[in-house]
């Protein structure tokens, strides 16, 4: 992996906890109505998907575990389709996808030098 593919890997990591910490202790009613809430978690997953699209064909065959496909797309969707996007594909999203996507990005990260 190239160190720059590694700095995207590190952005998507950073925008997916931002994403999580953005709607920690809230529910489906509250981030319907937070209009602030909603942009925020859009733009994190947004940055994710646009750093997963700069990884290369075959560091991503290198991480199968990564949805690639699936966070390039929602990404197009977002930036292409913003005027049709689905509050709550964007909400199952922080629910489900955004820890998964945490938990398998996490552990290639190495950690910081002291």
């Amino acid at each position: 992996m190239q160190p720059r593919e590694l700095h995207y890997l590190l952005d998507m990591l950073n925008a997916a906890k931002l994403a999580q910490d953005f709607v920690a202790g809230i529910s489906w009613e509250t981030f319907q109505t937070d209009l602030m809430r909603q942009a925020a978690v859009t733009r994190q997953i947004e940055i994710i998907g646009e750093a997963a699209r700069r990884i290369s064909e075959a560091t991503q065959a290198e991480l199968p575990d990564i949805p690639w496909r699936a966070l390039i797309g929602m990404r197009n969707r977002i930036v292409h389709e913003y005027d049709r996007l689905n509050l709550e594909i964007i909400w199952n999203a922080t629910q489900a996808s955004i820890p998964q996507l945490i938990a398998v990005v996490e552990p290639l990260i190495p950690p910081e030098e002291p």
